[in-house]
């Protein structure tokens, strides 16, 4: 059977970021020199450092940074530990992060990177030597006012401590303090936000209550899916079940489930904790073969696993109403074509899963000017903003009679492209 890890190998990510950005920069008529900028990003950095493993043999792996445009503030975006990094990958996540960020109106940039490992094989001990080697690889590549990494696919927040650590060690005694920064989505004891590991998965929820009340349906009842059931998927499903939804199939890299009387998220989430991280084997729903999980009968389809999942062989199964993007280009252009001419709601992943970048904005906030928030303080501006950008992305759609996912890229662009017409290009 195929996975999700198979058929992210099939990536074409960075092919499919530059269709939607040209499909926007076409019906904006954006300026042609900013045009040439956006197209490209900044800075790509790739390092290949040496780390001694537990049994004293040494392993050099390969990491990424790609910086794609910084126009607006420091680069922002998440580091991931997973075989499929690449420079291809990196770029095409970099550029979605600018987009992302420009839409929420954050003062950032986009940025993203990872190491190209299968973090599985390898102890808790070495994944802290690889991490503090990467990040002193990066040197001042990073930096808390230049370009600030976050959790991402396989990282986790203590993963970031590490890398504040490094970071700030690299400094000198008295200067340490100022970049806590550098890094965001820390644990809430090492300078992290309190709701941030939620974060993520609680806008994903946002945007399809803001979806529903635009449709003008509830969602207590409707039936919806999953694909990947990590941090985002979970708790997406946790906040979808408080508002009265119905989890009835899961697929990860280990298989599909399916209970048509609904499968508990918190159960699941238990059972995953002590099975490794992964969903089969699950006693209280059926296994189903993983190529039907795009056609199970569902309301509201959830993919928040990793790019190019669904495509033009599965898109028209679909029964779903609304998909929500949890993950970063799960839709692929063909696809995309294909759910819109079914007349399926997307929720692009620019708006529908930035509450992550939100909230890493408001732990940089707080680490900057020596806050704290509290949870609810945060979950509540989080849900102000993201209604913002939904607003704005259809007036967007109104305004030049396109579909969600154009219309979003065409409100992020557009206030980049106002920084570069008001600012002018140097020299």
């Amino acid at each position: 059977m195929k996975t999700i890890e198979k058929e992210a190998k099939k990536m074409g990510m960075y092919e499919n970021v530059m269709h939607q950005f040209n499909r926007a920069a076409d019906l904006m008529d954006l300026n042609p020199s900013v045009r040439k900028i956006l197209a490209i990003p900044n800075t790509e950095i790739v390092v290949n450092f040496p780390v001694k493993l537990d049994d004293g043999s040494v392993e050099v792996f390969k990491g990424y940074r790609v910086q794609h445009n910084n126009a607006l503030g420091p680069y922002k975006g998440g580091l991931r530990y997973h075989e499929t990094v690449d420079i291809d990958a990196a770029r095409a996540l970099a550029t979605w992060m600018t987009w992302k960020t420009s839409l929420a109106g954050l003062p950032y940039g986009g940025g993203k990177g990872g190491v190209q490992i299968n973090p599985k094989n390898y102890s808790t001990a070495e994944l802290e030597r690889i991490t503090r080697r990467f990040t002193y690889a990066l040197g001042d590549n990073i930096g808390p006012e230049h370009d600030i990494p976050a959790p991402d696919v396989n990282t986790t927040p203590q993963m970031m401590a590490w890398i504040a650590d490094t970071y700030m060690s690299t400094k000198s005694t008295n200067e340490r303090t100022k970049h806590a920064h550098v890094v965001t989505g820390k644990p809430v004891g090492a300078g992290g936000l309190e709701g941030r590991d939620r974060a993520t998965g609680y806008g994903v929820v946002v945007g399809i209550k803001a979806w529903a009340k635009h449709k003008g349906v509830s969602l207590k009842g409707k039936r919806y899916i999953v694909q990947g059931f990590g941090n985002v998927g979970y708790w997406a499903a946790t906040f979808m079940k408080q508002n009265g939804a119905i989890l009835v199939g899961v697929q990860d890299a280990s298989g599909t489930i399916y209970n048509n009387e609904g499968i508990d998220p918190e159960a699941l989430h238990n059972f995953i904790g002590q099975n490794g991280g992964m969903i089969s084997g699950y006693i209280d729903a059926t296994v189903m073969p993983n190529d039907l999980f795009f056609g199970m009968d569902c309301d509201i389809m959830i993919p928040a696993a990793l790019g190019n999942q669904i495509t033009a062989d599965n898109a028209d199964s679909i029964k779903a109403m609304v998909v929500a993007e949890g993950a970063n280009g799960p839709v692929d252009v063909p696809a995309n074509d294909i759910l819109i001419a079914k007349n399926i709601d997307i929720i692009p992943d620019i708006f529908c899963n930035s509450g992550g970048v939100i909230a890493s904005y408001f732990e940089w906030l707080q680490n900057r000017n020596g806050e704290l928030w509290d949870l609810q303080e945060v979950l509540e501006k989080l849900e102000i903003k993201m209604n913002n950008s939904f607003k704005r992305m259809l007036d967007a759609a109104e305004k030049y009679n396109t579909d969600w996912r154009t219309a979003a890229f065409i409100e992020a662009i557009a206030r980049v492209e106002q920084a570069y017409l008001q600012r002018g290009i140097f020299p």
